[in-house]
């Protein structure tokens, strides 16, 4: 079973609260083809061989009034869900209400987890808003995928995704699992670094084709991490069918490494 641990709900209900000049940065960056409809994402799956695929909801608006509601997200697990597993996004800066949210995404919508893309919550991973948040997730026993690195929304900063910021959130909450997406690149051995040192923190590949993987990821994934790095698409920036591809054929990576990617750690990190 192929699983990928991070992919976008970006259809066009999904993005009607995204700030036009962000979507326009994003179509710069990555081509025109940014509004699938949740059967365009089963298909880009079947063509990949693709079996489960995470599918995030985002709260951003207190600061850029975006919100892609969780509801959303849940009405697309129903039509598909054998298929689709949905993460909630919540804002932090909502307080108790954030916190009331996760409650229903979890207990009524049946949501497996959190995603947060700090950045547009104008918010660093480590700040104490995050932290009632982090300690209801440890409870309920539900993961966070955090974005880390760079990122392409227009007029926001590059300081509130720094990897090492979760340095504290695994060190204050250590049965909390983590997700440092993207591998935090530019910041790569500081992720790595993290995946070394905590137990509950790893890394995913979303976002990335293959063959522009750095060295020094190749090195650890096919060593001491083997473990812990997960495939994610972030589709629709990237199709499956291509980051699989490229995958399969990767010169640097041992194909039992491969396996584990696709495979077998998201399998272990979702408990599927």
């Amino acid at each position: 079973m192929i699983v990928d641990t991070h992919s976008q709900l970006w259809t066009k209900e999904a993005l009607a609260t995204f700030p036009n000049f962000m979507l326009e940065s994003y179509q710069r960056m990555f081509g025109k083809h940014l509004t699938p409809t949740i059967d365009d994402t089963i298909r880009d799956m079947d063509e990949a061989g693709v079996d489960r695929a995470v599918i995030v909801a985002v709260d951003a608006e207190t600061t850029y009034g975006f919100k892609t509601p969780n509801d959303l997200v849940a009405q697309a697990v129903a039509k598909y869900p054998d298929r689709l597993i949905g993460f909630a996004g919540v804002d932090p800066r909502k307080g108790k209400i954030a916190l009331k949210e996760i409650e229903h995404a979890v207990k009524e919508l049946g949501l497996k987890g959190l995603k947060f893309i700090p950045h547009l919550n104008k918010l660093r991973t480590n700040d104490p808003l995050f932290y009632p948040i982090y300690e209801m997730a440890q409870e309920m026993g539900i993961p966070i995928i955090f974005h880390t690195g760079t990122q392409y929304h227009a007029q926001t900063r590059l300081r509130y995704c720094h990897p090492l910021d979760l340095d504290d959130v695994a060190v204050d909450f250590p049965r909390l699992k983590i997700v440092a997406a993207h591998f935090g690149w530019p910041w790569v051995g500081d992720a790595i670094a993290l995946a070394m040192r905590h137990e509950n923190l790893y890394l995913n590949v979303a976002g990335w084709a293959p063959k522009h993987y750095p060295d020094l990821l190749i090195r650890y994934a096919n060593g001491p991490l083997k473990n812990k790095v997960l495939f994610g698409s972030d589709y629709p920036l990237v199709s499956r069918k291509r980051i699989i591809s490229e995958l399969r054929g990767h010169k640097g990576l041992k194909p039992e490494v491969v396996d584990k990617i696709l495979s077998e750690n998201p399998l272990k990190f979702l408990g599927l």
